[in-house]
């Protein structure tokens, strides 16, 4: 009997052995990077898109298990900095970060270094730092071209003999994307302006004159309204403005409301955007504003959780560009998200349709 007992207790100690090491395999398959941190630092909540960007990452990671901490600095450089000191302090094992200004985070990302943390840019190109795995956006330079391209076939340039008058807007001097979104829509226009197809009435044409701090819409209305009372006080009228996101172009179309455009005798110009914010779909739709290009964030969240999966595995991301992306202290591998053009034409198709918004987002 004894013998029996001492037999059955070796028996049972071994399933249980058995069983415990099948517990914690299929722990470990369970959790592992599922418990991981993710830090996501974006810029500010005053705009529609980041909350959108913000949101899609959140909901995508919080799929797969993994913990988020999801923080705003609303446009504030040294909050945006303490903010990641905090997630490094709190164990984040990958940061995504907007950046603010993007040569202000090397010393942070040193740190992050320091703790063997990996960065991707997200959507703004950090700068002057080698601390930074990756880079996910959109093609910047396509932007701009998409925008030109709109006003370009709008005013029938190749066609038509002109001239038109166009006013330029630019983004961020701190945000490096403003650049590639400016190249991109000078590739298309500059040839109409050289040959005068195209008139800049208020002298305002390269991008350090037309920069807009901080994607600001309030300070873009303010120098449009300068331009309109010094450039525009005779029989000129503006034909097209070229601006490279919705809430500066918002602010533009208020300008131009305030001095009579919108009538039957003083039609809106053709005016471009970004994003493709619900504010301004509302304003295509109601025939204000003309054109804005849509970047879908879904499609940018889904890149980085897979580049973000990459890296706990100790595996390289996907990347679609290994050339562009110069920080200044090296190339970083991006992968380019492409945007798309939306009107008044195709709005419905692009952005209803595909479930970005809802119908009753637009009314």
């Amino acid at each position: 009997m004894k013998k029996f007992s001492f037999l059955a207790l070796i028996v049972s100690l071994i399933f249980m052995l058995v069983a415990c090491s099948g517990n914690d395999k299929s722990s470990g398959s369970e959790k592992g990077s599922k418990e991981e941190l993710i830090g996501i630092a974006m810029p500010t909540k005053s705009s529609q898109r980041w909350v959108d960007d913000g949101n899609n990452m959140v909901k995508k990671f919080e799929e797969l298990g993994y913990k988020t901490d999801l923080q705003y600095a609303e446009d504030d450089v040294d909050k945006q900095i303490e903010q990641i000191e905090n997630m490094i302090v709190k164990g984040a094992k990958v940061l995504v970060v907007a950046s603010i200004d993007g040569t202000a985070l090397t010393n942070v990302l040193d740190k992050a270094a320091e703790q063997d943390i990996q960065v991707i840019a997200y959507d703004r190109l950090i700068m002057e730092t080698p601390n930074v795995s990756y880079y996910a956006t959109f093609d910047n330079f396509q932007v701009g071209v998409l925008q030109a391209a709109y006003i370009e076939e709008a005013l029938k340039l190749k066609e038509e003999a002109g001239p038109f008058n166009i006013e330029f807007f630019g983004g961020s001097p701190d945000d490096n994307n403003s650049y590639f979104f400016w190249d991109g829509a000078i590739s298309v226009l500059k040839p109409y302006i050289d040959s005068g197809k195209l008139v800049v009435q208020s002298g305002q044409a390269d991008f350090q004159q037309a920069a807009t701090m901080r994607w600001d819409g309030n300070t873009a209305k303010s120098r449009m309204e300068n331009i309109l009372s010094k450039a525009y006080s005779g029989s000129e009228k503006v034909d097209a403005v070229l601006s490279p996101y919705d809430g500066i172009s918002r602010g533009v179309i208020q300008a131009l409301k305030g001095v009579g455009y919108g009538s039957a005798d003083l039609p809106l110009p053709i005016v471009t955007g970004q994003d493709a914010e619900s504010a301004s779909v509302k304003s295509i739709i109601a025939e204000e504003q003309t054109q804005t290009v849509f970047k879908d964030t879904r499609d940018l969240a889904a890149i980085v959780v897979k580049m973000t999966e990459a890296i706990l595995a100790g595996e390289k991301a996907e990347v679609n560009d290994t050339e562009t992306y110069d920080n200044g202290k090296k190339v970083i591998p991006s992968y380019l998200v492409d945007p798309v053009s939306v009107d008044i034409n195709n709005y419905k198709e692009l952005l209803i349709d595909s479930g970005y918004y809802s119908e009753d987002d637009l009314k």
